[in-house]
């Protein structure tokens, strides 16, 4: 069993930036694949980012790439995504999640899918004002 708890959300001007982070309990935290999804308002939820269980492989959609940075710190058990240059278009609530299934693995298909995650946390609402 994983809970999951985002924060850090809020209100930026274009251009700002925000960093979310998702606190983690469980047992399974240290060996799961993290993605960060999110969701705007009359859409699907999307992929943004996933991290494997060290954090030293990572992948990025490529609406977010070069301007979001997924981390984590397993001894906090805790997710980061950094933003940065925030544009109106990354308007949406985010969401961490956890696929306690991977146990060490890192496939990047089954990563950015919504159907791996088997966790999810309540969501935290970014809102990028022009």
């Amino acid at each position: 069993q994983v809970q999951l708890v985002e924060s850090g959300g809020g209100l930026v001007q274009a251009g700002g930036s925000l960093r979310l982070s998702c606190a983690a309990s469980g047992r399974t935290f240290s060996s799961s694949v993290m993605g960060w999804f999110r969701q705007a308002q009359g859409k699907e939820r999307e992929f943004v980012a996933a991290v494997n269980w060290s954090g030293g492989s990572t992948y990025y959609a490529d609406s977010v790439k070069g301007r979001f940075t997924i981390s984590r710190d397993n001894a906090k058990n805790t997710v980061y995504l950094q933003m940065i240059s925030l544009k109106p278009e990354d308007t949406a609530v985010y969401h961490c999640a956890a696929d306690s299934s991977s146990r060490f693995s890192f496939i990047i298909p089954r990563a950015r899918s919504v159907d791996a995650y088997d966790y999810w946390g309540q969501g935290t609402q970014v809102t990028v004002s022009s």
